[in-house]
């Protein structure tokens, strides 16, 4: 009966291990990180004519941070098994609300996009370039200059989780 035991246990630690290697390496935070140790993010210039140069700063320390805290990975300057590059290519206000039966707009919308490009030096199936898009709605009472600083942080949450998921989330 102890021989029947010690085989089936066995085969259940057999099977675990089969089923926990099929499904790539996770950290302990849910990032897939496919047996990488390090990563890298290169600074998104911002191409777009409304985005100043802090635009690309905010983005790129955003990233950095969302990485590191949600993921095992260590950042290094340069040459990361995982590598993020791009550009803020959309940076724009429009109106999203009207005041009613009036023409006057009550609401606007900061956008931005940022174009990522995705490169998984260990599995190269996994490298991606997409472009993510997020927005912030504002008062139109407000001027954009006041408000500018939160709506950005705002935009890049969503914009960096969106990254995450799609690169280490493997969503």
């Amino acid at each position: 009966m102890k021989g029947i035991q010690h085989v089936g246990l066995r085969l259940l630690l057999l099977l675990f291990w089969v089923g926990v290697a099929g499904c790539g390496v996770y950290t302990p935070y849910g990032a897939q990180t496919a047996g990488a140790r390090t990563f890298s993010v290169d600074y998104f210039t911002p191409v777009a004519p409304l985005a100043g140069p802090e635009v690309g700063q905010q983005f790129t320390e955003a990233l950095k941070d969302l990485i590191q805290r949600q993921s095992t990975l260590r950042w290094v300057a340069d040459g990361g098994e995982l590598h993020f590059s791009g550009r803020i290519v959309g940076y724009d206000v429009s109106t999203s609300a009207v005041a009613g039966g009036q023409e006057v707009a009550s609401q606007n919308r900061l956008t931005m996009q940022v174009q990522v490009q995705y490169v998984h030096a260990l599995e190269s199936e996994l490298n991606f370039e997409r472009t993510f898009s997020r927005f912030a709605d504002f008062p139109a009472t407000s001027d954009l200059f006041d408000v500018e600083t939160e709506l950005v942080e705002e935009i890049n949450e969503q914009l960096t989780q969106e990254v995450f998921n799609a690169s280490l989330g493997n969503w």
